[in-house]
């Protein structure tokens, strides 16, 4: 086998510089270097009131690329579930937030669940971790904290959801969030976001 040096090796695409980069953390870590070097970055779940948990390691990043809030997309995903029953929409999105709370990596080395703890839910995070790993994925779904769920997503009726979106557009006009990648939306959840935030 002939031995290759990385200094031969040539990509034959030409780049296209203006296309945006974004990263997918949740880290401190991870989002500073992410502010830093690209243009924008996915959190998983975003609490427009506790931004600071992201924009503390997203403004050391930017200081560091001489790059201010502006320069950079925080886009977090955001399900949008239209119901008059409000327990059963947040059930619709609590299985999805056990999984990665409770078991995504190992017990020590969790960034969900970190992220989960900085988000000030320490107690129901080691809770849904506990649950999953034994296998009870039900009854760790069902200990996702409601006020949660509704932090970092929007259920609900119409009227609900209207309001809770004020709250981030708040947070869009003071920086802190730039774009919101919504989920499990039909196209009248679309339209009823579209209609409050453009």
């Amino acid at each position: 086998m002939v031995p290759v040096r990385a200094n031969h090796i040539k990509s034959i695409l030409q780049a296209d510089p203006s296309i945006k980069i974004y990263a997918a953390s949740i880290t401190p870590k991870g989002l500073e270097t992410a502010a830093e070097v690209a243009d924008g970055v996915f959190p998983i779940w975003m609490s427009p009131e506790k931004s600071d948990v992201l924009m503390s390691s997203i403004q050391k990043g930017l200081d560091k690329g001489n790059k201010t809030t502006k320069d950079f997309d925080v886009a977090p995903f955001v399900t949008v579930i239209i119901g008059d029953d409000v327990d059963r929409c947040r059930m619709q999105i609590k299985g999805s937030m056990a999984l990665y709370i409770g078991g995504m990596g190992a017990r020590e080395n969790n960034f969900y669940n970190d992220y989960a703890k900085a988000l000030g839910y320490e107690e129901a995070a080691a809770k849904i971790q506990n649950l999953f790993l034994a296998g009870k994925t039900d009854e760790a779904a069902a200990a996702v904290p409601d006020e949660l769920v509704d932090a970092c997503h929007l259920v609900g009726p119409v009227g609900r959801i209207k309001e809770r979106l004020q709250v981030w557009k708040e947070a869009g006009n003071s920086g802190k969030v730039g774009s919101m990648l919504l989920g499990s939306c039909p196209i009248e959840a679309l339209e009823l976001v579209a209609g409050e935030m453009l």
